[in-house]
């Protein structure tokens, strides 16, 4: 069979219903942190009958607790199984290719501000709506029903290739640290994440961390001697976002960042505080996100991070003698810039994912910086293999009523199809 652009594409075509019956059904599967048993099963049978071989496993942190990279975690890794499969060439004379993707999701907020059901995905046009259609199931079923493609023209890459469905990206990214450490590696990674169809050409790294607080109770008749600890949090939030400005200082910036203004965002997610409603709050913690530029050491933001909080509460007439406690839990990640290695392996790869996807788009590939970050950096900065993050359209990811555009994962499918025959080569099946 002659194997053009068009051939290639075609199979992707007469696959799609049965794609967006795949991604439809795995929406079903909530997915959750700590809840990503059921999602992995699917996963794992589909693999399993599309002739991968299947590794399954639990991740341990004590096997990945003293990597780079590693991040602390409070939910235990028991219903949050790792999959990966393997497609193992018999010739191995491409380049060989690791397919990541991930399976957990952000949680949903108020079920009653979404449209219907977040887990009974909807279509619409050429939208399909969901918890996690976009981020990122959408990306896992174009992984596996781009190689489905090619085994439909009777065709396989002719080099290893690992179709990776990892958990616990949303927060640490330990499940991709995980298959690090289980010996998975490549030539070059794809991770379809939604942004666009553009290729991510650098990503910030985060931080999560603590801050706690503790008060003096008394009642609110006399609440002059007491010490309001909800309220003592205000000026440490205000020196952080004062630090965060900082960070953004024009002389500060990566290359990739340098005409976005705030690319590093503080954001304080969650605060809780008190027992009664006339009672001085006695405590408050409360929960922050920091973003950091790729090459920039995280032990010098913690450092960073702390000395702003030593500063604002040694002007409290409170905290001065009741020090705030900072602790560490979740994200630990370092930013990743693609657009930083010129090795010849990432820019053959590159080159081979933008004409793939000016095949399909018609279009040069464009680069775009993020300021979110991705399972990148494990495979850029810790395994020095060159990460490719380019996926789908997809709207109001992490928020309600999240949806991805189907035509846009048509595309990335059929332009992932044709990387893959390009990077890894053919041989028959």
């Amino acid at each position: 069979m002659d194997l053009t652009p068009t051939t290639i594409r075609t199979a992707v075509d007469r696959l799609f219903d049965r794609e967006v019956e795949f991604l439809a059904e795995l929406v079903r599967h909530p997915s959750l942190r700590g809840a990503e048993r059921s999602a992995q099963d699917f996963m794992a049978a589909e693999l399993t009958e599309r002739g991968f071989e299947v590794d399954r496993w639990e991740v341990r942190t004590e096997d990945i607790a003293e990597l780079r990279g590693y991040s602390p975690v409070e939910t235990p890794y028991t219903d949050a199984p790792n999959v990966v499969g393997a497609l193992r060439s018999r010739t191995r004379t491409g380049r060989s290719l690791i397919v990541n993707g991930h399976i957990d999701v952000v949680p949903t907020g108020p079920r009653e501000m979404w449209a219907h059901d977040p887990f009974a995905p909807e279509v619409s046009g050429t939208w399909l709506s969901g918890r996690g259609g976009g981020d990122m199931k959408a990306g896992l079923a174009s992984n596996l029903f781009a190689v489905e493609a090619l085994r439909e023209l009777g065709m396989r890459p002719a080099a290893d290739l690992f179709y990776q469905s990892v958990v616990e990206e949303e927060c640490t990214g330990n499940g991709a640290l995980a298959c690090l450490q289980r010996g998975y590696r490549a030539d070059a990674a794809l991770i379809s994440e939604p942004f666009s169809e553009h290729l991510v050409s650098a990503q910030v790294g985060v931080l999560w961390f603590q801050v706690h607080l503790r008060g003096r109770p008394t009642h609110v008749a006399y609440a002059g001697s007491g010490a309001n600890a909800i309220e003592a949090a205000f000026p440490l939030v205000t020196a952080l976002h004062e630090l965060e400005a900082q960070r953004n200082a024009p002389e500060r910036r990566h290359p990739e960042f340098a005409e976005q203004a705030h690319a590093l965002n503080l954001n304080i997610g969650k605060i809780v505080g008190g027992d009664w409603a006339s009672s001085v709050p006695a405590w408050c913690s409360f929960d922050a996100r920091m973003g950091v530029f790729p090459g920039e050491d995280l032990g010098e933001l913690r450092a960073a991070i702390e000395e702003t909080i030593r500063t604002a509460a040694a002007a409290h007439p409170f905290l001065a003698n009741s020090l705030p406690e900072i602790t560490y839990f979740g994200f630990a990640a370092e930013g990743y810039a693609l657009a930083d290695d010129t090795s010849p392996t990432a820019l053959a790869a590159t080159a081979s994912l933008a004409t793939a996807h000016a095949e399909v788009a018609g279009a040069p590939l464009e680069h775009e910086a993020i300021t979110a970050t991705t399972d990148a950096r494990f495979f850029g900065v810790y395994a020095d293999t060159p990460a490719l993050v380019y996926g789908p359209k997809a709207e109001s990811i992490h928020g309600f009523d999240e949806r991805v555009d189907l035509e846009s994962v048509r595309r990335v499918t059929q332009a992932t199809a044709l990387f893959i025959a390009d990077w890894c080569g053919l041989e028959e099946m």
